[in-house]
């Protein structure tokens, strides 16, 4: 009989591996058992210190309580507080997997009168390996302004929140707020907007759906600093929709508390990963990358007009120089290109597809100067097709994509499809429900239903029908050499990814499973090239990509050879 892990667990370890002294922090030479059995609910490296050591954070549960705690190689004491080190540890693997064990509390680590007055957390800007904070500094990392609440007495970093924090309140920037989406469906109808978030420590993005859409949606304004309590959901976050860099989102509910910070300063004003205009002839074309440049010419606004919903477009185009030397064409959509009122020879720096004022950014004053000095009177060499590397509009139709692009782009996130090509290799075919018996009448695809043997229904037709006719509705997983992406398919493009219709394949497979068998493997690691399009699918408050290809053919290996060395050319590297 297989050993019950939660049999072998020492439940109520962490009080005596932690116990708490009498100035409410960890007290080792009160402990009583060194070698617990735990269970490690989560794990995450933290970023690596200059000398290369690596360090974990990681929780861990006895059913009863739960800690968060450091794995490294190193004891360190932090000028604040002490946190618990793990310096060795053992792997119970023969015990498999599981999910978590039991409903662990936070083992709380401050005196009783203490928790009475505040919650308890623990600070990431004081975390292991970190430089510590003396005197009034450090008085800051713990706690809010003397014209604070006394609810806010103690603040999470949002690096520190994750599904297993207890009660927590973050004070963040408000540096990105979405316009109101709303969705309609034959079982449900909502709406949602979300914000991005940003203290010192790293950024999350928080959702508001239906209530708490009409509750928050006007309180929250770009560059403003705010409250964040719990109650909060934070989940896994769904990295399809969004490019911040943290492994968790926020998802509002009704007693979540936000609230308008009078302190507005101490908190960063936004975060930049530039990449120079003359380093753009090496990042990936598509690339999403943030950029700071001088603008030289300022175009006129001018309007596309989508080829697939008729629906005008607003557009225009920005040349941008750094002090590099090199000059790259920008363009900006929407209310961006209409609204945009930043002059010739003016510093403007771009976050994704975000224009944002350069502020005090220490590049943008070094730019600025140069610019002055020499900049406007210099030649510039200009990146050729690098136009499209650094548009803030999504990927034109038929433009091809690659599947890492196709994610860091965000594709079908907006409100309208994004439609682009992919050359892709199919890795697998999922075998179960890949077609639906359909009505025959060539205006009606609907499905049918069997009444009796010889009698199909049609109720969109109000007919019975002797026998359907199948068609393909398949999903398959396609790969290229930057990932792996699930697409859906229909009948046409079924036909030729099969090489039968499905009405063959459901009688092959009726009369022989393995021969059914084998022309799924003489489909797969075939390589084609897709016409896709993208667009987000609600479910109630869930939000997912989905990826369907309209068109697909066999690739020509002369026409991918000539598109190919025009990529090539389009870099200048040829």
């Amino acid at each position: 009989m297989a050993t019950d892990p939660a049999s072998l667990i020492s439940v109520g370890s962490l009080r005596q591996v932690v116990p708490i002294s009498p100035c409410g922090i960890f007290d080792e030479s009160r402990a009583t058992e060194s070698q617990p059995i735990v269970q490690c609910v989560q794990i995450k490296p933290l970023a690596p210190q200059p000398n290369g050591q690596e360090r974990y954070r990681a929780v861990f549960s006895d059913i009863s309580n739960y800690v968060q705690t450091m794995i490294a190689t190193l004891r360190m004491l932090t000028e604040i507080w002490r946190i618990l080190i793990i310096l060795d540890l053992e792997v119970l693997s023969h015990l498999g997997e599981y999910e978590k064990i039991g409903d662990p509390k936070p083992l709380e680590t401050k005196p009783e009168d203490e928790e009475r007055a505040a919650p308890t957390t623990v600070s990431g800007n004081s975390h292991y390996g970190s430089k510590g904070q003396v005197g009034s500094e450090a008085h800051k990392v713990r706690h809010a302004s003397s014209s604070s609440s006394s609810a806010h007495a103690t603040i999470y970093p949002i690096e520190a929140i994750s599904p297993y924090s207890h009660k927590w309140t973050i004070k963040a920037r408000c540096t990105s707020k979405s316009a109101i989406k709303t969705w309609h469906r034959s079982n449900s109808e909502g709406k949602l907007f979300s914000v991005n978030l940003l203290d010192d420590s790293g950024e999350i993005k928080a959702t508001g759906f239906n209530d708490q859409c009409d509750m928050f949606y006007d309180m929250f304004q770009e560059g403003s600093v705010y409250y964040i309590s719990s109650p909060c959901r934070v989940q896994i976050a769904k990295k399809q929709f969004s490019n911040l860099n943290n492994d968790y989102e926020l998802t509002f509910e009704k007693d979540t508390i936000v609230e308008k910070a009078e302190d507005q300063d101490n908190v960063p004003q936004i975060r930049f990963n530039f990449t120079s205009i003359g380093d753009l002839q090496s990042v990936e074309k598509d690339t999403t990358t943030d950029i700071i440049g001088v603008i030289k010419e300022v175009g006129q606004t001018s309007q596309i007009t989508s080829k697939t919903t008729n629906k005008p477009y607003d557009k225009r185009d920005l040349l941008l120089v750094d002090n590099t030397g090199f000059s790259v064409r920008l363009t900006v959509w929407g209310n961006v290109a209409t609204n945009f009122s930043a002059m010739p020879e003016s510093v403007v720096a771009f976050k994704g597809v975000k224009v944002s004022d350069f502020g005090d950014i220490e590049e943008a004053h070094r730019l600025k100067g140069w610019y002055d000095a020499q900049g406007r009177s210099d030649n510039f060499t200009s990146h050729a097709s690098m136009s499209d590397a650094v548009t803030s509009g999504g990927g034109r139709p038929d433009q091809y994509k690659t599947i890492a692009q196709i994610r860091e782009e965000q594709l079908g996130m907006s409100e309208e499809a994004d439609f682009f090509s992919l050359k892709a290799t199919i890795i697998y075919i999922k075998q179960d429900n890949v077609s639906y018996p359909a009505c025959p009448s060539a205006e009606c695809n609907k499905k049918v239903s069997e009444l009796d043997p010889g009698q199909w229904r049609c109720e969109k037709c109000d007919k019975t029908y002797p026998k359907p006719e199948y068609r393909y509705i398949m999903l398959i997983n396609v790969s290229d050499h930057t990932g792996q992406l699930w697409l859906n398919c229909f009948d046409e493009v079924g036909r030729l990814i099969m090489g039968k219709t499905a009405d063959d394949l459901v009688n092959i497979k009726a009369e022989n499973e393995y021969e059914a068998s084998e022309l799924f493997q003489e489909a797969n690691c075939q390589t084609w090239n897709f016409r896709c399009k993208a667009k987000m699918d609600h479910y109630g408050e869930q939000q997912r990509i989905r990826y369907q290809i309209s068109y697909a053919k066999p690739i020509n290996y002369s026409d991918e050879a000539t598109r190919l060395a025009n990529l090539i050319q389009s870099y200048s590297l040829a």
